[in-house]
């Protein structure tokens, strides 16, 4: 990678002079006229031996033009050290996209294993456009590590020991109860929604109207078919998980009882106005936390750190947890019980993202399960399409928070992204249908005819891939990866604006711009591929 020859560059000039010396850095510059890199080196340099930034940065010119033909250099003030790459570079790249085609910059497959749990929506209600964000988000960091040579194991896991469930089993049952001519109060702040009276109908028909308010299908039967329901709009969505995991396997299995019995081996644990605290000041907290309601109630922590003992002692390489903002007072006293039991927590990745506002003729929707008042995924699916949804589901990065607009997500023109997207993928297919039957005429690849600015800064953004994609490895945040797509799509509709590209008086020249559109097409289905998004022929 060019970057690293940089910055061993550097290096080489660093030692030849005895200076040691950190921080300092070489990045990409976005400035036209300085350069396609730029290094701080001169500004950290000068501080430390009294120099004149300018007069280092100069010496370091004049250092290379011993050596290095690869790259020129040049010095800004205050001191900056900028380098051009030689064309030559990119457009050898260029050459390494069309032969490896949508391999291109893909790592080397290797043994390790990751785990991504996201979804663990309950089964109280359907997928709502409040679950999303967490749903589209982890399914996309699952494809990231994928690409990255990761055996991905995409885990769903859910609470169904808890109060909801019994809840739901009650709003069930009252329900059933009103179908058959019962006079049942239903539970306060129970679940009131239509998808129930569905379901109350379907056990009328299976299990006839005898049935009283202890019976188990209210709580088994309800809870499976809102399942299914799930994972039906899973499917809808492109997402298929390869485990689902459910609290109550905790408790039978007494793993969640084995929690409290170490804890309290390590006097991590008391009694306080009858519920159990885990005694995490000791660990370096400001406040112990409760695990056990003085109801008998566990809170989420308790089987939380029992599921992740087992997902740890699973063996996987990374683990990735995919959270709404609502767990992020939670999540750290589950690695704190963790690491006091003695596992391993350094390889867990928390992903905590914000919370979505969906939008409609600029008006907030406000919705809710309990009430019944939601939009769902699959109406959201319905409506605007598989890869609408899933795109505006990363339009703003996992910490920031998201309006989704519906007017703009409906709305088929460049204003719409994901159309933006797709459009230059579709645009490249016609042109290269077109080629094909304009030009019969054989000549040789010469992509050294690609000289012109929209060209060269098209093939230097196709060139950039394979550091992109480091980055949102390192990051596991998919809008970067979108971002970027949307900077090709950018480029590529500049430069087919600007130039023609079949030209039957110039077939050699013609030639090499079809090759760059070949290329462009490339990444971006590529990208499209690891998002989860179709790249269309036409449109």
């Amino acid at each position: 990678m060019i970057q690293k020859q940089l910055e061993s560059f550097i290096d080489d000039y660093l030692t030849s002079n005895d200076f040691e010396l950190s921080n300092w850095s070489v990045s990409i510059n976005i400035r036209e006229g300085f350069g396609d890199y730029s290094s701080n080196v001169a500004l950290i340099l000068s501080k430390k031996i009294g120099k004149n930034p300018m007069e280092i940065a100069e010496a370091l010119v004049a250092y290379h033009n011993k050596n290095e033909k690869l790259f020129s250099v040049s010095a800004t003030k205050p001191g900056f050290v900028n380098f051009n790459i030689s064309t030559h570079y990119y457009l050898d790249i260029m050459n390494n996209i069309l032969n490896e085609g949508t391999d291109f910059g893909k790592p080397t497959k290797h043994d390790r294993s990751a785990n991504v749990e996201f979804v663990s929506s309950n089964p109280t209600g359907p997928l709502t456009a409040g679950h999303g964000r967490n749903t589209i988000l982890g399914d996309m960091v699952s494809s990231i590590l994928s690409w990255h040579g990761y055996n991905v194991t995409r885990e769903y896991y859910y609470n169904n020991a808890g109060k909801q469930m019994r809840m739901l089993a009650e709003s069930s049952y009252a329900k059933y109860a009103k179908k058959i001519g019962k006079d049942v109060t239903p539970p306060e702040n129970g679940y009131v929604g239509e998808y129930l009276d569905d379901i109350a109908d379907e056990i009328i028909r299976k299990f006839g109207k005898d049935l009283d308010s202890n019976s188990e299908q209210f709580r088994t039967f309800t809870e499976e078919k809102i399942f299914d329901s799930i994972k039906n709009t899973l499917k809808n969505l492109r997402i298929e998980f390869d485990l689902f995991s459910q609290e109550q396997t905790f408790y039978d299995n007494g793993a969640v009882d084995n929690v409290l019995k170490e804890l309290e081996k390590l006097s991590l644990l008391y009694k306080k106005d009858g519920a159990t605290w885990f005694k995490t000041s000791s660990l370096g907290k400001k406040e112990d936390r409760v695990l056990v309601k003085s109801t008998g109630e566990p809170t989420y922590r308790l089987p939380d750190i029992a599921y992740h003992i087992d997902k740890v002692d699973r063996g996987f390489d990374l683990i990735v947890d995919i959270f709404g903002a609502d767990h992020i007072d939670a999540y750290p006293d589950v690695l704190l019980g963790l690491e006091a039991l003695g596992k391993k927590i350094d390889h867990i990745k928390v992903i905590v993202h914000q919370f979505v506002t969906l939008k409609k003729d600029n008006e907030v929707v406000k919705m809710s399960t309990r009430k019944g008042n939601f939009i769902t995924l699959d109406d959201l699916i319905d409506q605007l399409g598989v890869d609408v949804v899933r795109y505006f589901f990363i339009m703003r990065g996992a910490n920031s928070h998201l309006d989704f607009d519906f007017d703009l997500a409906k709305d088929e023109s460049e204003k719409n992204p994901v159309y933006y997207l797709q459009y230059a993928h579709a645009r490249i297919s016609n042109l290269i249908v077109r080629y094909n039957n304009d030009i019969k005429e054989k000549t040789d690849l010469d992509l050294s005819l690609l000289v012109e600015k929209d060209e060269i800064l098209l093939i230097k953004k196709l060139s950039t891939f394979p550091k992109k994609m480091d980055e949102i490895y390192e990051s596991l945040e998919p809008r970067k990866l979108a971002t970027y797509l949307e900077e090709v799509a950018a480029s590529y509709h500049k430069f087919y604006g600007n130039h023609k590209v079949i030209n039957l008086d110039n077939i050699p020249l013609s030639y090499a711009r079809k090759n760059l559109c070949n290329a462009t097409q490339i990444i971006l289905k590529t990208g499209l591929s690891i998002l989860g998004i179709t790249a269309p022929e036409k449109m």
